[in-house]
């Protein structure tokens, strides 16, 4: 997966945007204000750090070696994905995951905010 194609999947989600509040060069994918990736698009190797369910996180971890403790987040509910080490279909379920559980957490009057057009 190359950077456009990460940012082109993360802003394909419903309601989701990118901003750069930390500096130009990491992208924060947002939906309604909260973040569910954030990414050095231009990073070598590239990485994407995602949300993710804490006993998740932990196997993920022993089963990938491209998968590690957030990096600057709280490693007990954020991984840092390195892209290619994982088929591309393995990073596209990751960050899905990550969206749902950000959503999920949302008071139940923003989840029906994104279902209307």
């Amino acid at each position: 997966m190359t950077p456009a194609e990460l940012r082109a999947f993360c802003l394909g989600f419903n309601a989701a945007v990118e901003e750069f509040p930390f500096n130009p060069d990491t992208s924060v994918f947002k939906v309604l204000g909260k973040v569910f990736a954030l990414s050095a698009l231009d990073g070598a190797p590239l990485t994407v750090n995602l949300k993710c369910e804490p006993d998740a996180a932990v196997r993920l971890r022993a089963e990938y070696e491209a998968v590690v403790p957030g990096w600057h987040m709280n490693k007990r509910h954020w991984n840092t994905v390195t892209v290619g080490g994982l088929p591309d279909a393995v990073v596209r379920e990751l960050v899905e995951d990550s969206y749902d559980l950000v959503v999920a957490g949302m008071p139940r009057a923003e989840r029906l905010r994104l279902d209307r057009p």
